[in-house]
């Protein structure tokens, strides 16, 4: 696969959302903004996303499912794709990387890793 034909960046930004979360019943809300840049010279569709989301305990929970909030988005040479979603943990701390599943406008289907992105209430880590 030519890298300049498919060529996806993904930027995530993650946040702990504290009026959601208790830590006295290890509930703790993060909430995510992802951008998906197509810096290819093909449009694609993005058809599957698979996260695996890890606790600081070493529990894993992995989505999988079409599109991203309920969108399989489009996206042109040059265009970008923002969403934001959420996750909850039973930890102050974890993480979560995972991937996008494309389809390009030349039928090759390709697949986006996201990397790994620390999620941490604040003030919890040193």
């Amino acid at each position: 696969m030519n890298k300049d034909q498919h060529d996806i960046d993904v930027l995530v930004n993650a946040s702990y959302v504290t009026e959601q979360s208790s830590v006295q019943y290890n509930h703790h809300v993060f909430k995510y903004t992802v951008t998906i840049y197509n810096k290819g010279a093909k449009a694609a569709k993005l058809l599957e996303r698979h996260w695996i989301i890890t606790d600081a305990k070493g529990d894993v929970h992995e989505l999988h499912g079409m599109g991203v909030v309920g969108e399989q988005p489009y996206l042109k040479p040059g265009e970008k794709y923002e969403y934001t979603s959420g996750t909850v943990l039973s930890t102050p701390i974890g993480r979560m990387q995972g991937s996008y599943h494309m389809l390009a406008d030349d039928g090759k289907r390709f697949t986006v890793q996201i990397a790994p992105i620390s999620l941490a209430k604040p003030r919890t880590l040193h």
